[in-house]
């Protein structure tokens, strides 16, 4: 409707074409957000080869596996350890449960964006994409420019704009940034621990504009230190928004850095969940974070192992789901 009444696009006037978008199932329940002039066209017209429906089966099957063999096994460690009782929490176990939920909604939003991607390109549509290895940015900046895409370009072509974006001066838009990122807090539910976390992104972003560090691009030993600040920074951020309220948040930062209490029950907690496939999940997922997999995936020979890896791939999913529980994807609950 904003579209429409800025006169960005022509208002649609064909019923079917407008209940075609409002329920266009792929990406209807989490995203990526879909914006109507994204797609208006392939609404009214729209071709399926099979070439994009081969490619949308394996791009379905990819997200089906970050789903199923790391974002559940991810989240079997971070909902045990964010359940326990405070005093069973140390350091050790407060940062393998900081990592562990960092990966599983990673995974989880990213695999369920991958499976709306790959369904999208079975029917004809073709949506952009979410997620472009947020884990390997060097800035806060660069990081929301690679994490849940849809829903940052949503916020910035709806609020940030219009709010004035960066046209009048450094100090403005930080509190531009400042309103978006807690209203990106608020998108998430009605709780101060989502309204903190947005806060807290939107303090970072903010104190980027102001250091010289953040303004350059950066090689060697900078990268590698960007990096650093930014797994921190997001790990933390994620302690909140998993947290239920702002003590427990607070309490598990607190043991992040000074937990050294290492009792029998506290260490009996955290090797009960060391087990060799949580361990295979936890290592396969850090690997998957950074680009390395997109590098290969670009050699002919690796083009050639596609489809027999994706029909491998199809059938341990099907076997751990088969023998598993019923999860529901994160984003669900947003």
């Amino acid at each position: 409707m904003i579209d429409v009444y800025r006169g960005d696009v022509q208002a649609q006037k064909n019923f079917m074409y407008v209940l075609l978008y409002i329920s266009l199932f792929p990406q209807l329940i989490a995203g990526p957000i879909v914006k109507y002039h994204d797609v208006e066209k392939q609404l009214v017209s729209r071709s399926v080869c099979a070439e994009e429906v081969a490619y949308g089966i394996r791009r379905f099957i990819v997200g089906l596996g970050k789903k199923v063999l790391i974002a559940n096994y991810m989240g079997e460690i971070a909902d045990t350890l964010f359940s326990a009782p405070m005093q069973h929490i140390h350091m050790c176990g407060a940062w393998i449960g900081a990592a562990a939920y960092m990966l599983q909604i990673y995974f989880d939003f990213s695999g369920y964006s991958d499976m709306a991607i790959g369904m999208g390109h079975m029917f004809g549509f073709y949506f952009k994409e979410n997620f472009r290895y947020p884990y390997a940015a060097v800035s806060i900046r660069e990081f929301w420019r690679r994490w849940h895409i849809s829903l940052s370009g949503w916020f910035r072509e709806y609020l940030y704009i219009p709010l004035g974006g960066n046209r009048n001066g450094r100090m403005r838009t930080c509190i531009n940034k400042l309103i978006v990122f807690a209203c990106t807090g608020i998108w998430h539910g009605a709780n101060v621990t989502f309204l903190f976390w947005g806060l807290y992104h939107g303090g970072f972003l903010m104190l980027e504009e102001f250091v010289p560090f953040f303004q350059k691009e950066k090689t060697g030993w900078k990268k590698w230190l960007g990096h650093i600040y930014v797994t921190l920074v997001v790990m933390i951020g994620f302690v909140f928004f998993r947290a239920d309220d702002m003590k427990q948040g607070m309490f598990w930062v607190g043991q992040m850095f000074t937990g050294l209490q290492f009792d029998d029950a506290s260490m009996r907690l955290v090797l009960s969940l060391l087990t060799p496939v949580h361990l295979t999940a936890f290592a396969a997922g850090i690997a998957a974070t950074m680009p390395v997999f997109c590098k290969i995936g670009r050699s002919a020979k690796f083009c050639r192992l596609l489809w027999p890896a994706s029909l491998v791939l199809l059938a341990v999913c099907m076997v751990n789901l088969a023998g598993g529980t019923y999860n529901p994807f994160i984003y669900f609950r947003f």
